[in-house]
């Protein structure tokens, strides 16, 4: 007796049957294969309202040929591989690991290219793209879109009757600025809803196009930030004490990036003295919208005292006036050092005291050494030649915060110890009496009663 069940062959024959053609190929009555489908396509309506298409430039291709002579014969039997066309996971680690080249934008831009390459079809503009669910999706997206702008201009036009009108039927100056303050918040929340669905903007977000100038920009890095990069900060910060010992609390609000020349350096993450030794490079992205003086701070809370048996603070470096925005994320200290050795004015200077190479003893503990962002008190610049007089040992960072009226936005930290190249570092630092310090750890005698004498009585 035949059996009842449907057999695998029967079963994979079916769904030959309904799945779409993947070589490009068209259909047999001439038309390309479209299922579920109870309007024209999309690139037809799109064709009858623009005659000419929109010229794309040519793709870049990968030369392969020219390095197959360097590659295994393994990882040339995947062909040719573009990173404007891989779309699957397979494909982009493999262009990763032969040609080390990552993928060009985002997956689905990815596949809508190679798509409309093997079907020889004329690019269009990825908001155009001919598939019907996208373009219905988009339909609902810009509905709500007008509807955002609506509310928009109804909350812009209240602001400004509100603005204009006297507190005392507000309730007093206060409630009044309290109430333009919120209404602001709202209008600021509404222009970020307004595009926040727009797949364009998410398209020129993932390929590295944002503009930092536009708030729904601003929200996104925000976003990407605060999952994964601000928790890891938070947790170094925290873990080694960095937060209470030298500021009591501190909620970053900026995304700060450490290196020395090239390297990169992690949060926490240990340098040589060799590469500490010159000034570190800051990229500090801002994600309020204007532009801001802040001040920079390096210290180092792990310095020893043996007469005390303790620990003291010292100031490394310390700079004041420097601008940043949302579009002005670098911070070169080497260019400002630069500058200043060029301005014969000192108020017009912005380092207060230069870099000193972070050293530390041998046997010593290893020395922790915290960079902070400081925002200045309503923008206005510091009087440097004033600062400039600050003592470096002894340094305490709250008295300095308090007495300038400055407010913590962001920190990041690396730590040195003794190194092969310490002795020559702190050589050419002038600390030649220091080399030859070592510290050794304090025998403890045991009590009476945990002695071995004792215990054998």
């Amino acid at each position: 007796m035949a059996s009842v069940k449907p057999s695998l062959r029967q079963f994979s024959a079916c769904i030959g049957c309904v799945r779409r053609p993947s070589n490009g190929l068209k259909s047999l009555d001439g038309g390309s294969a479209r299922f579920l489908s109870t309007t024209a396509p999309a690139h037809e309506e799109l064709q009858t309202e623009t005659a000419t298409p929109v010229p794309q430039p040519p793709l870049p291709s990968v030369p392969t040929e020219a390095k197959a002579s360097t590659k295994p014969e393994w990882m040339q039997q995947w062909g040719e591989l573009d990173p404007n066309r891989v779309e699957d996971k397979r494909a982009e680690r493999r262009l990763i690991r032969r040609e080390g080249i990552q993928p060009v934008g985002s997956r689905r831009r990815r596949a809508a290219i190679h798509r409309s390459t093997m079907r020889n079809v004329p690019q269009v503009p990825f908001e155009q793209l001919p598939y019907q669910c996208f373009q219905e999706a988009r339909k609902f997206l810009l509905d709500d879109r007008q509807e955002k702008l609506k509310q928009i201009q109804t909350q812009t036009l209240r602001l400004r009757n509100l603005m204009a009108q006297d507190p005392a039927v507000s309730g007093g100056p206060e409630a009044k600025n309290a109430r333009v303050h919120s209404m602001r918040n709202h209008i600021n929340e509404l222009v970020i809803l307004a595009d926040i669905n727009d797949p364009v903007v998410k398209k020129n977000f993932e390929d590295g196009l944002a503009d930092m100038n536009k708030p729904i920009y601003r929200h996104l890095a925000q976003k990407k930030w605060e999952k994964h990069k601000k928790l890891v900060l938070d947790q170094r910060l925290t873990q080694m004490n960095v937060v209470p010992d030298i500021l009591p609390a501190l909620d970053s609000k900026l995304d700060i990036d450490l290196a020395f020349g090239r390297k990169k350096v992690e949060p926490g993450e240990f340098v040589e003295s060799a590469i500490s030794e010159k000034m570190p490079r800051l990229r500090v992205q801002s994600f309020e919208s204007g532009e801001k003086l802040v001040s920079v701070v390096v210290v180092d809370p792990d310095v020893p005292v043996p007469e005390k048996d303790g620990f003291k603070y010292r100031c490394h470096f310390l700079a004041s006036n420097i601008p940043i925005s949302p579009t002005k994320t670098s911070i070169p200290l080497i260019q400002i050092e630069q500058q200043d050795r060029k301005v014969k004015d000192p108020s017009e200077k912005k380092i207060a005291l230069p870099w000193y190479t972070p050293w530390a003893h041998r046997g010593a503990p290893y020395h922790r050494l915290a960079v902070f962002v400081l925002e200045q008190a309503d923008s206005k610049p510091l009087d440097v030649a004033h600062i400039a007089k600050t003592k470096r040992n002894d340094f305490i960072l709250r008295s300095f915060v308090d007495k300038h009226k400055l407010t913590p936005l962001g920190a990041t930290l690396f730590r040195t110890k003794w190194d092969e190249s310490m002795a020559g570092v702190m050589q050419r630092a002038g600390l030649g009496h220091q080399v030859d310090v070592e510290f050794k750890r304090k025998r403890i005698e045991p009590l009476p009663y945990k002695r071995r004498t004792e215990r054998m009585r």
